[in-house]
């Protein structure tokens, strides 16, 4: 218990609240950028950040693709038009003008910076430790990578907007991106005029937030707590208003 003392003792009470902070004041942005530009010492702590991310076998499969050129944002932009025209067409009724609010995306232009994350098959080789059974864990890998850039360009007051409608090869093409490298997130990064307090959709009514209670399990799918293991859930209903709280800073 003395050691689990100790190793508490090197994140402080302070650090600790920033952390969730950070977390549950991240929003996905996307129309709200300024043009200002980012400090090359402030983006150099953020990639590094992505660049420290968990991956299997060691093998680091990520690659950042930083984009300022306007006439391949152009590109790009033009990629997401045709993309999302597509998409919306094939969405429930009731959510196509809802969608032609929401995901018009002039950060693509608008913001300081775009970063394409990518994630390399071939890396250390065609056996990778963590990977013979489960192929995809290099994406996966890739995936936190993008988690720890977010979380990092919140904490430095930079918004990030994840562009998840587009075409692979279409991107491919105009990035000039390998075969055996895969896009996995293109993002749009840059400070922004204001932060929403709710995630866009969620405030415009796409979705509601899921109770997390609903999402947990227990030893099997849909399996059903034990006695001792019910506390867990009556904690989390205790704690439903934490990310509203850490969010301010309480």
């Amino acid at each position: 218990m003395e050691k689990v003392e100790q190793q508490n003792k090197d994140i402080s009470t302070d650090e600790r609240k920033g952390l969730y902070k950070t977390i549950f004041s991240r929003r996905d942005v996307r129309n709200q950028f300024l043009d200002t530009p980012i400090p090359d010492d402030v983006l150099s702590r953020i990639l590094y950040a992505a660049h420290y991310a968990p991956s299997a076998g060691f093998m680091q499969p990520w690659d950042f693709l930083l984009i300022r050129s306007s006439e391949t944002r152009k590109k790009v932009h033009a990629a997401f038009t045709q993309a999302h025209a597509e998409a919306t067409s094939m969405l429930l009724p009731g959510k196509e003008q809802a969608a032609g609010c929401n995901f018009k995306l002039k950060g693509i232009l608008d913001c300081a910076l775009n970063i394409c994350v990518t994630c390399d098959t071939t890396r250390t080789g065609p056996v990778v430790s963590g990977r013979p059974h489960v192929s995809t864990m290099d994406t996966y890998s890739s995936v936190c990578t993008i988690q720890n850039l977010w979380l990092a360009a919140r904490a430095e007051g930079l918004g990030v907007g994840w562009v998840s409608i587009l075409d692979e090869k279409t991107l491919k093409e105009i990035l000039e991106i390998p075969d055996h490298v895969v896009p996995v997130g293109y993002l749009c990064i840059g400070y922004v005029s204001h932060f929403l307090k709710k995630p866009e959709m969620e405030n415009d009514g796409w979705l509601p937030r899921l109770d997390i209670r609903n999402l947990i399990s227990f030893d099997r799918w849909h399996g059903q707590p034990e006695r001792s293991e019910a506390g867990i859930l009556q904690q989390l209903k205790q704690d439903a208003d934490f990310p509203a709280a850490a969010q301010e800073g309480e």
